[in-house]
């Protein structure tokens, strides 16, 4: 029998998986730097600051330690101990570390996981925007309907709660909540938190809660966890890692935490998916995570983005005729460049083109947001000023005709 494939296609489940807006950007911008260029990167979400020494001094330990072989499907036990007393610090939830905590490949691995374990085809997941990228394409690729809840970003990007209840239906499996919110910098109010927690208990839906920002609020912003609501940690699943908040991003750990009925459903998931992580790098964020040298070093890093914002913001406030998020929280705003005359996607491609400013058109993170770009302040004070004059400079000549 003869039968003939385009095998350049794929598979049907990536027919409307498309490559990250964030990743063609920063392509972009790094051919240019390449090409001798001085490129400001508001693009990527990555602190500009190194690993902990504390961190890596205990990682090349436990490798002349010889803690190279497997460990557990779940993660490294002592590591996954230290997670248990680390989460409760921030959540005010505990998690069995023998059956409750499973460490990932990064915070994407974890987001893939919790997709692949919940959600089947034809299945409704209901999504907060704007949201992270991954959100959208892993809907996709279940086959499921993404339910678009756009925030109000006239009101601040504020929630409305019957916008959302509109939004659920029969078929709702999930909501997929990000606080504090990447790309708008929103940090969600406890009464907003709480209403979704009474939409999932009514409507009887999980709620995948990204908490990979939690660390990083900023003034009287108070991060609240998805878990900590009442009769909520059964229905919810914790995804967040170690990339942001103690500048791993290349290190790939990241973890799960969810009651054991959910976790017993995302290992079953992960041990095909990674088996393990990297046995040498759970041992030495085993012995070091929770050092005072590494805790000196995370509040340092986020008292300096704390700074940061508030530069950018007052650089942002300096051009005429354009708007903004107020963040609270992580390390990115949204910038409403409507005024300009163009749209998100052709202002951040002129931005690049002409100024060498790398950002995100909004769009990837919402149809609703195709008057923004997302900014990055991960960077150094010197680069927010350049940044922020030559945006400002732009803004100028396309107000003054210079196309």
């Amino acid at each position: 029998m003869e039968r003939s494939y385009n095998f350049s296609v794929g598979a049907k489940r990536l027919a409307n998986v498309q490559p990250s807006a964030i990743r063609k950007v920063l392509e972009k911008a790094v051919k240019l730097q390449g090409e001798g260029h001085h490129v400001i990167f508001f693009s990527i979400g990555e602190p500009d600051f190194n690993t902990p020494e504390a961190i890596k001094s205990a990682t090349i330990q436990a490798i002349k330690d010889n803690f190279t072989h497997y460990t557990s499907n779940r993660g490294h036990a002592g590591l996954r101990k230290s997670l248990q007393n680390y989460i409760y610090g921030e959540t005010g939830v505990s998690y069995d570390p023998e059956t409750e905590i499973i460490l990932t490949s990064g915070g994407a691995e974890g987001l893939n996981n919790v997709m692949l374990s919940f959600v089947d085809e034809g299945d409704d997941v209901i999504v907060l925007t704007p949201f992270f990228v991954n959100y959208k394409m892993l809907v996709n690729m279940c086959g499921a309907n993404f339910i678009d809840v756009p925030l109000d970003d006239k009101e601040g990007f504020k929630l409305n709660i019957a916008t959302l209840e509109k939004a659920i239906t029969p078929k709702a499996k999930m909501l997929i909540i990000n606080n504090p919110n990447n790309p708008s910098g929103v940090v969600f109010s406890k009464a907003e938190l709480n209403a979704v927690c009474e939409m999932a208990k009514k409507y009887n839906f999980l709620v995948l809660s990204d908490e990979m920002y939690s660390r990083l609020t900023y003034g009287a912003a108070k991060f609240y966890s998805m878990a900590a609501f009442p009769n909520m940690k059964e229905r919810t699943i914790i995804v967040s890692g170690f990339s942001k908040t103690f500048a791993m991003t290349g290190w790939r750990v990241g973890y799960l935490a969810a009651a054991k009925p959910l976790a017993d459903v995302l290992i079953r998931t992960h041990q095909y998916s990674t088996t393990s992580g990297t046995t040498f790098i759970h041992v030495g964020l085993t012995k070091s995570m929770d050092s005072e040298e590494t805790k000196v070093d995370v509040e340092h890093m986020v008292n300096t983005f704390g700074k940061r914002r508030a530069l950018m913001l007052q650089k942002l406030s300096e051009i005429p005729g354009i708007s903004y998020s107020n963040p609270a929280g992580a390390f990115y705003l949204l910038m409403n460049v409507a005024a300009s005359g163009l749209s998100g996607e052709a202002f951040s491609e002129r931005l690049l083109a002409e100024k060498h400013v790398a950002t995100v058109p909004a769009k990837a993170f919402g149809d609703n947001f195709a008057d923004y770009i997302r900014i990055s302040y991960a960077t150094s004070e010197s680069d927010i000023e350049e940044g922020v004059r030559r945006i400002k400079e732009l803004v100028k000549e396309l107000k003054d005709g210079k196309n």
